[in-house]
Protein backbone atom coordinates (compact mmCIF):
# COMPACT_ATOMS: atom_id res chain seq x y z
CA UNK A 1 0.00 0.00 0.00
CA UNK A 2 1.08 3.07 -0.68
CA UNK A 3 2.29 5.61 2.38
CA UNK A 4 -0.49 8.21 1.08
CA UNK A 5 -3.24 5.74 1.42
CA UNK A 6 -2.49 3.95 4.32
CA UNK A 7 -2.56 7.70 6.06
CA UNK A 8 -5.55 8.61 4.46
CA UNK A 9 -7.16 5.04 5.45
CA UNK A 10 -6.30 5.13 9.12
CA UNK A 11 -6.95 8.86 9.18
CA UNK A 12 -10.65 8.39 8.12
CA UNK A 13 -11.17 4.76 10.56
CA UNK A 14 -9.55 6.56 13.93
CA UNK A 15 -13.23 8.94 13.43
CA UNK A 16 -14.97 5.70 14.20
CA UNK A 17 -15.23 3.43 16.71
CA UNK A 18 -11.96 1.12 17.29
CA UNK A 19 -11.87 -2.39 17.01
CA UNK A 20 -10.30 -3.02 20.19
CA UNK A 21 -10.36 -6.06 21.58
CA UNK A 22 -11.84 -7.83 18.22
CA UNK A 23 -9.06 -7.53 16.47
CA UNK A 24 -6.60 -7.80 19.13
CA UNK A 25 -8.02 -11.22 19.97
CA UNK A 26 -6.55 -12.45 16.58
CA UNK A 27 -2.82 -12.12 18.13
CA UNK A 28 -3.61 -12.91 21.92
CA UNK A 29 -1.56 -15.97 22.41
CA UNK A 30 -3.32 -18.44 23.99
CA UNK A 31 -4.42 -19.35 26.53
CA UNK A 32 -4.43 -15.05 27.54
CA UNK A 33 -2.45 -14.30 30.61
CA UNK A 34 -4.82 -12.44 32.43
CA UNK A 35 -4.52 -10.04 36.05
CA UNK A 36 -3.91 -12.10 39.27
CA UNK A 37 -7.02 -12.62 41.41
CA UNK A 38 -7.36 -9.36 43.64
CA UNK A 39 -5.05 -7.26 41.96
CA UNK A 40 -5.16 -3.86 42.53
CA UNK A 41 -5.70 -1.36 39.20
CA UNK A 42 -4.01 1.34 41.00
CA UNK A 43 -0.59 -0.75 40.44
CA UNK A 44 -1.05 -0.48 36.69
CA UNK A 45 2.00 1.35 35.35
CA UNK A 46 1.21 2.96 32.40
CA UNK A 47 3.65 2.71 29.16
CA UNK A 48 3.10 4.47 25.74
CA UNK A 49 3.99 3.44 22.29
CA UNK A 50 4.46 4.97 19.17
CA UNK A 51 3.85 3.31 15.46
CA UNK A 52 5.64 5.11 12.94
CA UNK A 53 4.48 5.06 9.60
CA UNK A 54 7.09 5.97 7.18
CA UNK A 55 7.66 6.28 3.64
CA UNK A 56 10.36 3.88 1.35
CA UNK A 57 9.90 4.02 -2.00
CA UNK A 58 6.40 5.52 -1.76
CA UNK A 59 5.18 2.18 0.45
CA UNK A 60 4.22 2.54 3.87
CA UNK A 61 6.51 0.73 6.18
CA UNK A 62 6.27 1.01 9.96
CA UNK A 63 9.07 0.91 12.13
CA UNK A 64 9.80 -1.57 14.91
CA UNK A 65 12.85 -1.86 17.52
CA UNK A 66 14.64 -5.35 18.08
CA UNK A 67 15.22 -4.81 21.70
CA UNK A 68 19.35 -5.11 23.03
CA UNK A 69 19.87 -8.43 24.80
CA UNK A 70 20.53 -6.62 28.22
CA UNK A 71 17.22 -4.83 28.33
CA UNK A 72 13.98 -7.20 29.82
CA UNK A 73 12.78 -9.15 26.98
CA UNK A 74 15.85 -8.78 24.83
CA UNK A 75 15.66 -9.42 21.35
CA UNK A 76 11.65 -9.44 21.26
CA UNK A 77 10.58 -6.66 18.53
CA UNK A 78 8.64 -3.99 20.36
CA UNK A 79 7.07 -0.22 19.01
CA UNK A 80 9.33 2.22 20.16
CA UNK A 81 8.23 3.48 23.90
CA UNK A 82 8.04 3.07 27.32
CA UNK A 83 6.89 4.12 31.00
CA UNK A 84 5.18 7.47 31.13
CA UNK A 85 6.31 9.73 33.13
CA UNK A 86 4.61 12.08 35.78
CA UNK A 87 3.23 14.88 34.34
CA UNK A 88 3.55 13.20 30.40
CA UNK A 89 0.53 13.02 28.32
CA UNK A 90 0.43 9.30 26.34
CA UNK A 91 1.11 11.05 22.81
CA UNK A 92 3.78 13.17 24.91
CA UNK A 93 5.81 10.00 25.90
CA UNK A 94 5.53 8.24 22.79
CA UNK A 95 7.37 10.98 21.35
CA UNK A 96 10.19 11.23 23.74
CA UNK A 97 10.94 7.30 24.10
CA UNK A 98 10.90 7.07 19.76
CA UNK A 99 13.48 10.10 20.51
CA UNK A 100 15.52 8.40 23.16
CA UNK A 101 15.39 5.05 21.02
CA UNK A 102 15.26 5.45 17.66
CA UNK A 103 16.49 9.29 17.41
CA UNK A 104 13.51 10.17 15.78
CA UNK A 105 13.67 14.21 16.13
CA UNK A 106 10.34 14.93 18.63
CA UNK A 107 8.23 17.14 16.07
CA UNK A 108 9.21 14.95 13.08
CA UNK A 109 6.27 13.11 13.09
CA UNK A 110 2.57 13.82 12.44
CA UNK A 111 0.43 12.73 15.30
CA UNK A 112 -2.71 10.52 13.93
CA UNK A 113 -4.60 9.09 17.27
CA UNK A 114 -4.65 6.74 19.45
CA UNK A 115 -5.31 2.69 19.27
CA UNK A 116 -6.91 0.96 21.88
CA UNK A 117 -4.77 0.27 25.41
CA UNK A 118 -3.56 -3.00 25.66
CA UNK A 119 -2.76 -4.65 29.03
CA UNK A 120 0.45 -6.74 29.45
CA UNK A 121 0.04 -8.62 32.91
CA UNK A 122 2.79 -10.39 32.71
CA UNK A 123 5.19 -7.08 33.45
CA UNK A 124 2.33 -5.05 35.00
CA UNK A 125 1.81 -2.53 32.08
CA UNK A 126 -0.85 -1.09 30.25
CA UNK A 127 0.42 -0.14 26.63
CA UNK A 128 -1.28 3.10 25.07
CA UNK A 129 -0.39 3.51 20.90
CA UNK A 130 -0.21 6.15 19.68
CA UNK A 131 -0.31 6.60 15.87
CA UNK A 132 2.12 8.56 13.82
CA UNK A 133 3.31 9.44 10.33
CA UNK A 134 6.44 11.20 8.83
CA UNK A 135 6.44 12.73 5.04
CA UNK A 136 9.70 11.68 4.67
CA UNK A 137 11.84 8.82 5.71
CA UNK A 138 13.38 9.93 8.41
CA UNK A 139 17.42 9.23 9.20
CA UNK A 140 17.35 6.95 12.80
CA UNK A 141 19.95 5.32 15.07
CA UNK A 142 19.47 2.99 17.44
CA UNK A 143 20.26 3.52 21.36
CA UNK A 144 23.04 2.14 22.50
CA UNK A 145 22.24 -0.19 25.09
CA UNK A 146 18.31 -0.49 24.72
CA UNK A 147 17.97 -1.32 20.90
CA UNK A 148 20.01 -3.91 19.11
CA UNK A 149 18.30 -3.69 15.82
CA UNK A 150 15.47 -0.95 14.00
CA UNK A 151 13.23 -2.77 11.62
CA UNK A 152 11.23 -0.75 8.73
CA UNK A 153 8.57 -3.43 8.38
CA UNK A 154 6.51 -3.05 4.94
CA UNK A 155 2.81 -2.80 5.72
CA UNK A 156 1.91 -5.31 2.36
CA UNK A 157 4.29 -7.73 4.40
CA UNK A 158 2.50 -7.58 7.02
CA UNK A 159 -0.93 -8.18 5.59
CA UNK A 160 0.52 -10.98 3.96
CA UNK A 161 -1.28 -14.56 4.97
CA UNK A 162 1.57 -15.94 3.92
CA UNK A 163 3.59 -13.55 7.16
CA UNK A 164 1.13 -14.74 9.37
CA UNK A 165 1.64 -18.43 11.20
CA UNK A 166 0.81 -19.58 14.65
CA UNK A 167 3.93 -21.48 16.78
CA UNK A 168 3.90 -23.20 19.98
CA UNK A 169 5.64 -22.14 22.68
CA UNK A 170 6.44 -22.73 26.53
CA UNK A 171 6.63 -19.34 28.84
CA UNK A 172 7.40 -19.90 32.76
CA UNK A 173 6.54 -23.31 32.45
CA UNK A 174 2.77 -22.42 30.37
CA UNK A 175 2.26 -24.22 27.13
CA UNK A 176 1.18 -21.26 25.21
CA UNK A 177 -0.32 -21.18 21.06
CA UNK A 178 1.25 -18.02 19.67
CA UNK A 179 0.24 -16.28 16.53
CA UNK A 180 2.43 -13.72 14.78
CA UNK A 181 3.75 -12.20 12.10
CA UNK A 182 7.08 -14.18 10.95
CA UNK A 183 9.20 -11.56 8.01
CA UNK A 184 12.68 -11.60 7.05
CA UNK A 185 13.71 -14.24 9.62
CA UNK A 186 11.77 -11.52 12.21
CA UNK A 187 8.54 -13.19 14.78
CA UNK A 188 6.65 -10.14 15.61
CA UNK A 189 4.29 -11.60 18.35
CA UNK A 190 2.40 -10.92 21.95
CA UNK A 191 1.67 -7.15 22.21
CA UNK A 192 3.26 -5.75 19.33
CA UNK A 193 1.19 -8.24 17.28
CA UNK A 194 -1.90 -7.45 18.91
CA UNK A 195 -1.26 -3.60 18.28
CA UNK A 196 -0.45 -4.37 14.92
CA UNK A 197 -3.25 -6.29 14.36
CA UNK A 198 -5.38 -3.61 15.26
CA UNK A 199 -3.61 -0.84 12.89
CA UNK A 200 -4.10 -3.40 10.01
CA UNK A 201 -7.94 -3.62 10.89
CA UNK A 202 -8.14 -0.06 10.25
CA UNK A 203 -6.73 -0.86 6.63
CA UNK A 204 -9.59 -4.00 6.48
CA UNK A 205 -7.41 -6.97 6.90
CA UNK A 206 -8.58 -9.93 8.57
CA UNK A 207 -5.98 -12.99 9.27
CA UNK A 208 -7.36 -15.43 6.99
CA UNK A 209 -5.95 -18.53 9.01
CA UNK A 210 -6.93 -17.14 12.77
CA UNK A 211 -8.93 -19.01 15.08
Amino acid sequence: MTHADVIARVEAALRKDLPGADAHRWLAPRPRRTWPQGFNPARIRHAAGLLLIVPIDGRAHIVLTVRADAVRHGGQISLPGGVVEPGETFEQAARREAHEEIALPVDAAHLLGPLTPIDIPVSGFRLHPIVAATGERPLLRPSDGEVAQILEVDVDALRAPANFLTRERVRDGRALSVPGFHIDGHEIWGATAMVLAEFLVLLGWAPHNAA
